[in-house]
C-alpha cells in the first residue's frame, strides 16, 4: 500500500502561481500513474491532470490545460502540479492519487490510493 501526502497549498491572488507536491511512501510509484484531482465545496471531485511513466504521457482537463503542468521525480518518489495563472474557480481541495496499473485514466474510481488533500484558495 502506498501512502500519499500532499503539500504546497495556500492562499494566492488571481493570476498567481502555486506548486503542489505529492510525496509517496511505502513503495516506489515509478511505474504507477499519478493523478491530481480537486473538489470544491458542494461539488463532486473532478479530474485535473494525470501522468504515466511508460509510455511517458500526460493528460489535462480542459479547464486547466495550458495553465497547469504535472511532472514527476521518480528519484524522490514525488509528483508535482505547477499551477500558473490561477483563477478563483480553481479554489478547491486538491488531492493526489495513484493507479498501480499505470493506466492513463481520469475517473476518481480508477485510482486506488489517495492523499488527504491540500487546500488551494485563489482570491479575486
Amino acid at each position: 500500500q502506498v501512502q500519499l501526502v500532499e503539500s504546497g497549498g495556500g492562499l494566492v491572488q488571481a493570476g498567481g502561481s502555486l506548486r503542489l507536491s505529492c510525496a509517496a511512501s511505502g513503495r516506489s510509484v515509478s511505474s504507477y500513474s499519478m493523478g491530481w484531482f480537486r473538489q470544491a465545496p458542494g461539488k463532486e471531485r473532478e479530474f485535473v491532470a494525470t501522468i504515466r511513466w511508460s509510455p511517458d504521457s500526460t493528460y489535462y482537463s480542459d479547464s486547466v490545460k495550458g495553465r497547469f503542468t504535472i511532472s514527476r521525480d521518480n528519484a524522490r518518489n514525488t509528483v508535482y502540479l505547477q499551477m500558473n495563472s490561477l483563477k478563483p474557480e480553481d479554489t478547491a481541495v486538491y488531492y493526489c492519487a495513484a493507479d498501480v496499473l499505470g493506466r492513463l485514466l481520469t475517473r476518481p474510481a480508477d485510482f486506488g490510493s489517495w492523499g488527504q488533500g491540500t487546500q488551494v484558495t485563489v482570491s479575486s
